[in-house]
């Protein structure tokens, strides 16, 4: 008997959910794919989005053999054998690599000459972004095409879809208890779904606590929006209210928010909003999200109340995030300096600070630029005075 999620697979475009940036009629992706245009193609983004279906309703809509690996087991003699095959083919296969960031140099070496020659289409899919995990020859060739978590309101239209055509009954808390605490992943909403109807008519929100005591990712279980608790608890951190601040962690906690997504968040604030004023700040958030990792709740939320006390009651600058900020507005608005001679690769012309007592004057910008402007809040003050200090010293 077929589990629901694969009951319910869609098979063509127009039956997914989610995904409009994409599938939308005036797409650009939409557009390639209905005039046959499209490349070899890298798919990623998070667990149950939908990156296997799309790939497989475009086998079918593109009228091509569909041939599925995954990169962890994938075999080079398979690749040779399978491209062998269908070397004299008017219709070349559609070649899906599943896990494609975990391909090695040696099985991507393989794939070239044939996604040079187009005797076949690749289409790699991962929950991570491929791009740095492969060769710059495979990039050149390819699209990268980001799926995002699926919505609420995509969620709910599959869940209804199915209730509907299953005669499943569910209570409304229920109901919102299976889209929230499966955090955009559709494949997991129906498998918590098919156990709960298998237990009992109407499925209750109690079963399926029993079921799925947390989310599965970032998102809360409770039909508070997730993004909003988060907001309240950043916000509050930020503003040094550490009551709040807790209050809101304890929030996210019970609605069973992963702890690691919860320190990831931290981490995020840690250099957005305290910076350099406490450079400690960003050790305790990396050491708690390590922590977190291993220890899982409900041991967790000790590390993480530790972490929100001390960012709360740390000084509060948010003066590297505004200064990497206004250097990449300036490069995007056409501000592309050359690199200095001076401090070219084995440049005769560069002086070794090191050689002249720490500091030397030379040319490291050729235009004069000031992205980094400095309170002189908490710690950020020593390091003002540090490099005072530094250029000082020649001037002595």
């Amino acid at each position: 008997m077929l589990s629901l999620a694969l009951k319910y697979r869609p098979q063509t475009l127009d039956e997914m959910v989610g995904q409009e940036h994409l599938l939308a009629p005036e797409a650009p992706f939409r557009k390639l794919v209905e005039k046959d245009a499209l490349p070899h193609s890298l798919f990623f983004g998070p667990p149950g989005c939908g990156k296997t279906t799309l790939t497989r309703i475009l086998a079918k809509k593109l009228d091509r053999p569909f041939h599925e690996f995954n990169a962890t087991t994938l075999k080079i003699d398979e690749l040779r054998q399978l491209f062998k095959k269908y070397a004299n083919a008017l219709q070349k296969p559609l070649v899906f690599i599943d896990e494609v960031h975990r391909l090695s140099k040696t099985q991507q070496e393989v794939l070239l000459p044939y996604m040079e020659e187009q005797r076949a289409l690749i289409v790699g899919a991962s929950t991570q972004n491929p791009y740095y995990a492969l060769t710059a020859a495979i990039r050149s060739r390819s699209h990268l095409f980001e799926l995002k978590s699926l919505d609420e309101s995509a969620m709910r239209t599959m869940l209804r879809r199915v209730l509907e055509r299953e005669d499943i009954e569910v209570t409304p808390e229920a109901e919102t208890y299976l889209i929230h605490s499966s955090s955009g992943d559709l494949r997991a909403m129906l498998g918590l779904l098919e156990s709960g109807a298998a237990i009992e008519s109407p499925v209750t929100l109690e079963t399926l606590r029993s079921l799925r005591p947390q989310a599965i990712r970032a998102g809360s279980a409770e039909a508070d929006s997730h993004y909003d608790l988060t907001s309240a608890m950043i916000k509050s951190i930020r503003g040094s209210d550490v009551d709040a601040g807790l209050y809101w962690l304890a929030r996210l906690i019970e609605g069973g928010e992963p702890p690691e997504f919860l320190a990831r968040r931290l981490a995020i604030l840690a250099a957005e909003d305290i910076g350099n004023a406490n450079p400690n700040a960003l050790n305790l958030a990396a050491s708690t999200l390590t922590i977190v990792e291993h220890i899982g709740y409900p041991e967790a939320r000790i590390p993480l109340a530790q972490l929100v006390i001390y960012l709360t009651s740390s000084p509060k600058s948010n003066r590297a995030y505004a200064a990497i900020n206004d250097a990449q507005k300036a490069i995007r608005s056409g501000d592309l300096f050359p690199v200095p001679e001076t401090i070219k690769t084995h440049s005769k012309r560069y002086r070794y600070p090191h050689d002249y007592g720490g500091w030397v004057e030379q040319e490291y910008l050729p235009e004069p630029r000031s992205f980094y402007k400095s309170d002189g809040i908490g710690f950020e003050r020593t390091l003002k005075e540090w490099r005072a200090k530094i250029k000082g010293k020649k001037r002595e």
